[in-house]
């Protein structure tokens, strides 16, 4: 549907475009958006969650470089199609070998194994019949790992950009969660008011006397740990404020002339609500989404900072940063310092369209 030039839309548009800022970061949250949603096809490693493990690389600092031999997984027992790599990555991935030496002799590859001592020199072994008859150099590539390794030898960069699928995701299934309940109940509390009103508000209050982490982990606990679960419990956490909103924005309408004309001409209360006031209040309700989205983020790390969010081998910001808070005090900061960066970019970047947008649809502006 076009936007008519001179409708409210329209206006509110066109000041968003002048805030530098605002566009700005909505730009950014459309390339982490794409950048998770197509993370197994720019990781350089896309194996499932990037969890390809070389122990001997553990801790590299970024932009380290190596010869990785790279060992064919002949399982049959595990076809995947390519548009399943594309977005759950490959569950059945070639072995990668670090490797400083290499020499083929009597039909095997015979390597010598990277290690950081540079004086211990292992030689190991592999048929040439596990290549199966494809030249070896094509098997045996310079990688560079940008962002560097983690302590477990796996590529940083790859499992940033596939972690950003839940630091990304969880904002918009939880605000998701948080309008359906939040505008439902708001909704019918502000336009039918009495016991109706009273009884949401009564749990408006219990849940918003409740701190949010304590809810968010008691809901965790009950429905158990893991990914669908947390992006459940923060969204049933979320909704408070959305009703609020909406209760009081429809108590100050539902007694405008265009609403009494609505019933005068016989409309039930569901088209008057959906229909004729739920869009004259949907800016501040888009303007709540929007910071709940940064919220969101921010709740997701921490559960999984304690544990309680995605569980390994999954990549998550939070995650990672719980795997290596303590090595910023051993040298390489950068390895906890990196999602954390990461998580404050996202969060800024909604929070700033979220105060664009607020001053967009402000009708007070100029």
């Amino acid at each position: 549907m076009s936007i008519k030039s001179g409708s409210l839309s329209y206006l509110a548009l066109q000041r968003f475009k002048k805030n530098l800022w605002g566009v700005f970061s909505l730009a950014i949250i459309l390339v982490i958006g794409f950048v998770a949603i197509f993370a197994y096809v720019f990781a350089p490693d896309n194996s499932q969650y990037a969890n390809q493990m070389q122990l001997s690389l553990h801790s590299m600092p970024p932009g380290f470089e190596t010869t990785l031999l790279s060992v064919p997984n002949n399982n049959t027992n595990q076809q995947q199609s390519k548009l399943s790599k594309w977005f759950f990555g490959n569950k059945n991935p070639d072995t990668q070998i670090p490797i400083s030496d290499y020499r083929i002799e009597n039909d095997q590859i015979i390597y010598t194994e990277f290690t950081p001592n540079s004086s211990i020199k292992v030689e190991k072994e592999i048929p040439l019949g596990v290549f199966q008859g494809q030249d070896i150099s094509k098997h045996i590539k310079v990688t560079k790992f940008v962002f560097g390794t983690d302590k477990y030898g796996r590529d940083l960069l790859s499992r940033i950009m596939i972690g950003a699928r839940i630091s990304f995701f969880i904002g918009f299934i939880a605000v998701f969660i948080s309008l359906v309940i939040g505008i439902f109940l708001g909704s019918i509390a502000g336009f039918y008011g009495g016991k109706v009103d009273a009884l949401v508000m009564w749990i408006i209050n219990v849940t918003w006397s409740i701190p949010t982490l304590l809810l968010v982990i008691a809901i965790t606990l009950a429905l158990g740990k893991g990914f669908w679960q947390v992006f459940i419990a923060v969204g049933l956490t979320m909704w408070v404020e959305v009703a609020r909103v909406v209760r009081g924005q429809i108590m100050s309408l539902k007694e405008m002339q265009y609403v009494t004309a609505a019933r005068a001409l016989g409309y039930n209360d569901f088209r008057i609500i959906t229909k004729h006031i739920l869009p004259n209040i949907m800016a501040p309700v888009i303007v709540i989404a929007a910071a709940n989205f940064a919220a969101a983020i921010l709740i997701e790390s921490g559960l999984s900072f304690l544990g309680l969010g995605a569980q390994p081998p999954m990549a998550s910001w939070g995650a990672m940063i719980k795997d290596h808070y303590n090595y910023i005090i051993l040298g390489k900061p950068y390895l906890a310092l990196i999602p954390a960066f990461c998580i404050m970019l996202l969060v800024m970047s909604f929070m700033l369209v979220g105060n664009a947008l607020r001053d967009a649809f402000d009708v007070k502006a100029s």
